[in-house]
């Protein structure tokens, strides 16, 4: 995980350079452009020229990738195919059935209430069905008979490894949802470099078409940033949520395991299981007077 966070900013940071060498390449060019200058007009033929077409900012999804330049549309294409992977594992991962299956919670449970199970056929189980619930289990049923102190803390130490690997895939989304922003906001810092130096450079102070690159890579990759952030937020909100859930039932289901396999539980189930009805008829029978047994008699007296 640490080494694909590592790469991930490494991408980042190279696009981003990349970004701004451009940016400072594309603001060192003169203005040579036929239409904006005034003095291209061809003499004497105002009139027969026809008016250029108003340029504003695109709203396709070409025009917008061809307006934000290639290594911000790189960047953001890069953020977005990674918030959907995160979201799509994560979805697959976090499903109840495969995190707590409930046919194997509720058979495993039932032998140990029933007493059908002992230490040895638990970790067996448990081991065959390999799930993280199964996991839990299998931390605590090693403790068998032990304390419930000892049960329970190794039924928490289970289940922290568990939360961690359920938790695995969110920093990934946490990334794209923090750094979706900071690259959008570093493309409107782009674009309003490039607007004031076309300014400096040309004096194009009232001639909104030559301010339109910079205002357009200033504005879109702000909104691109945001539309890709907000979701991605949205999903990671959404995944917490299920893995506290998650997470709570476990916790419940480790502590009735700990009230059943502890040695304190099993003592008490000892103690509160009454005889056998044959053990106690034959203890009532021996314990019984005889009734045909020969009574002594009284001797008589002679007279």
């Amino acid at each position: 995980m640490a080494t694909r966070i590592f790469l991930m900013a490494i991408v980042a940071v190279a696009l981003l350079i990349t970004c701004q060498s451009m940016a400072q390449d594309n603001s060192g060019k003169p203005q040579s452009d036929s239409a904006t200058s005034p003095a291209a007009a061809p003499p004497g033929g105002q009139g027969n020229a026809p008016p250029a077409a108003p340029s504003g900012i695109p709203t396709d999804p070409l025009g917008i990738a061809d307006a934000m330049g290639r290594p911000f549309t790189v960047a953001f294409i890069l953020a977005s195919v990674i918030g959907v992977w995160s979201v799509v594992e994560r979805l697959v991962i976090l499903r109840r059935r495969r995190v707590i299956p409930k046919a194997f919670v509720e058979r495993f449970l039932m032998h140990l209430r029933a007493g059908r199970m002992d230490k040895n056929e638990g970790i067996a189980i448990c081991h065959q069905n390999q799930s993280p619930m199964a996991d839990v289990f299998m931390h605590g049923v090693r403790k068998w008979g032990r304390p419930s102190v000892e049960v329970e803390q190794a039924v928490l130490d289970g289940g922290e490894r568990q939360v961690t690997q359920l938790k695995k895939g969110l920093r990934v989304l946490n990334g794209v949802s923090t750094l979706s922003p900071l690259i959008g906001l570093l493309g409107t810092v782009v674009g309003m470099i490039r607007s004031f130096n076309d300014i400096a450079i040309a004096g194009a102070m009232g001639q909104t078409q030559t301010l339109a690159n910079g205002i357009a890579l200033a504005l879109l990759t702000t909104a691109v940033g945001l539309l890709i952030a907000i979701p991605a937020m949205a999903a990671y909100l959404y995944l917490a949520g299920r893995i506290d859930s998650i997470v709570m039932e476990m916790d419940r289901l480790g502590q009735e395991l700990v009230h059943l396999i502890s040695a304190e539980a099993l003592r008490e189930r000892a103690v509160a299981v009454p005889p056998r009805p044959d053990a106690t008829h034959a203890i009532a029978t021996a314990a019984a007077p005889d009734p045909s047994a020969a009574r002594p008699r009284k001797p008589v007296a002679e007279r």
